[in-house]
């Protein structure tokens, strides 16, 4: 059953948060994930939720998903976007 990284982002150093942004990929490249969506507009539909960037990603299941998370290679990449932008982040099965 796929399993989908969802996402909120508020990047608050946009020049620092470009060089995650730019290794982010080829980590999930790695586990076999591919982006869904990667920014764009938001519409909010229903409730008080604002969020300013959303990423989603897919992965063959969700033991891909938490691999992928746990890694030597996103745990560095981590580290660097801690200091660049705030993130919720959930894994969630899907269909």
């Amino acid at each position: 059953m796929p399993a989908y990284v969802i996402t909120e982002i508020e990047v608050t150093d946009p020049k620092g948060y470009e060089a995650y942004r730019a290794r982010v990929g080829k980590s999930l490249e790695e586990f076999g994930a591919r982006f869904l969506v990667r920014g764009g507009d938001v519409d909010v539909l229903e409730g008080d939720w604002q969020p300013r960037r959303i990423v989603m990603c897919v992965f063959d299941d969700m033991d891909t998903a938490r691999r992928w998370y746990r890694s030597d290679g996103y745990q560095e990449l981590k580290r660097l976007r801690q200091n660049t932008a705030t993130m919720n982040m959930v894994a969630v099965e899907g269909v």
